[in-house]
């Protein structure tokens, strides 16, 4: 028997030491810093042979990668590319959110309140030039105050301007909080509080 197997024998009777796994993939670790240090400071004939041995092993790494490239490469003709397999599978799910999001269109109409047709109110109707400061006669067309003559909606958080910077007055007795709301299916009226105005049937300048 040859000598040099004496290690396995022992293994092979009382096994490995505890560490023996983490220290083997430690110093695995550890190779790559110590070969690239090598790497740079090698000088002279050591380094130039150093260098050509690492060019021998890498070229050797990628031979397969290039072959597997070039077997791809020469792929038949009517085989279809890997980026294209998964494009039915696309479109199917695209036919889907199609189909889900017409749905959910479908049933948020149900719900909707048609709006009257409601002709646009006329800008002087909307608001009243208010003039203001001493030459109210000789400065008319300038004044840009305006006082709102319709129902309004200002939110919970409404607060005024004050009064020097403030273009649109609405008066407190035209800010609405409230509104009467009619179920279309339920054939009922509610009072609800506003929460917001989307679409104004007077126009958008009053939205």
């Amino acid at each position: 028997m040859p000598q040099g197997d004496y290690i396995e024998l022992h293994r092979k009777g009382y096994g490995y030491r505890h560490d023996h796994f983490e220290s083997k993939r430690k110093r695995q670790a550890r190779e790559v810093h110590e070969r690239s240090e090598t790497a740079q400071k090698a000088l002279g004939i050591k380094g130039k042979t150093f260098a050509k041995k690492r060019y021998a092993e890498q070229t050797q790494m990628k031979k397969p990668i290039i072959l597997k490239t070039k077997a791809d490469d020469d792929a038949h003709e009517g085989t279809i590319p890997a980026y294209l397999l998964d494009r039915e599978t696309t479109m199917q799910a695209k036919v889907l959110s199609n189909t889900i999001e017409q749905k959910r269109k479908e049933k948020a109409g149900k719900w909707e309140v048609p709006l009257p047709k409601v002709r646009p109110v006329g800008e002087d109707k909307m608001f009243r030039v208010v003039k203001s400061g001493k030459r109210k006669s000789k400065y008319k067309e300038f004044s840009l105050m305006r006082m709102v003559t319709r129902p309004t909606f200002g939110g919970p958080g409404f607060t005024r301007k004050p009064p020097k910077y403030e273009r649109f007055i609405r008066p407190t007795r035209l800010r609405f909080t409230q509104a009467h709301d009619t179920h279309p299916e339920l054939k009922c009226t509610f009072n609800l509080e506003i929460i917001g105005v989307k679409k104004n049937p007077n126009g958008p300048m009053y939205t």
